[in-house]
């Protein structure tokens, strides 16, 4: 997953992420915006911590935070709903990147900030109880066995996102592996910081309103997968109700 503080050089923490960065070469409109757009948007750490809401050109009602956004389709469709908060997206896939910056420039959208490297070195870079919401939307599952230390539902970070994310904020969660529906669910709730909202099967069997589908959910919808949309809240890591387990439904 990652390495730890070289003590004896003093380097910041290195990780090592898994995954592809690049895919078929970009159109000349694209590589265009990754040129000119993203140097805008592109988010440079500090070596200390700091509050995401000074990112941004207006003072955000609230940020938010996505962690592998892939094409950016509900990156962007949140940012447009709520033109007053401000969006924070993680990606490396160059591709997904360019994609969204093509929704930002037809757009007009001003309330977005990119990072492209490993999503945990910015939760460690990021003031405490500075975030109203996250989204980790069908993540990876790294399926075989031996890969499932590079998952981002992990303690590591949950840890992270629990000290960014403010009491009462909202940590949403989709994926349409049966597996890990069960592995999110034990994780999230082991964690101590989070209360799953659910009272019934219907709370995470359909995607809210306010919940933008995206490109990836569509493909496994039509390969017969059945996704799972999880939302906690920062507090209590209780169950508010008592519910279907996800992978028996």
């Amino acid at each position: 997953m990652g390495g730890e503080d070289d003590s004896r050089t003093g380097q910041r923490p290195h990780r090592v992420l898994y995954g592809r960065r690049t895919g078929r070469p970009l159109s000349r409109a694209r590589r265009a915006l990754v040129e000119t757009l993203l140097p805008r948007l592109d988010i440079d750490l500090p070596d200390g911590r700091f509050d995401p809401a000074a990112l941004f050109s207006f003072d955000p009602r609230e940020v938010w935070l996505e962690i592998g956004f892939g094409g950016g389709e509900h990156l962007a469709a949140q940012a447009r709903a709520n033109p007053d908060v401000g969006l924070i997206g993680c990606e490396p896939f160059i591709d997904g990147v360019a994609r969204l910056l093509a929704d930002v420039e037809a757009g007009r959208l001003r309330n977005i900030r990119l990072f492209r490297d490993d999503a945990r070195l910015l939760l460690d870079r990021l003031a405490d109880d500075t975030l109203a919401r996250a989204f980790i939307l069908f993540p990876d599952p790294w399926p075989k066995l031996r890969h499932h230390k590079r998952r981002i539902v992990a303690p590591g970070p949950l840890r992270s996102l629990a000290r960014v994310l403010r009491d009462g904020a909202e940590l949403r969660i989709a994926t349409d592996d049966s597996g890990y529906k069960e592995w999110i669910l034990h994780h999230v709730l082991a964690d101590g910081a989070f209360r799953w909202t659910a009272r019934g099967p219907a709370d995470w069997r359909t995607r809210p309103a306010d919940w933008p589908a995206t490109r990836y959910e569509a493909k496994a919808v039509a390969a017969g997968r059945r996704p799972a949309y999880f939302a906690f809240r920062r507090g209590h890591g209780q169950r508010a109700g008592v519910v279907t387990t996800p992978q028996r439904a």
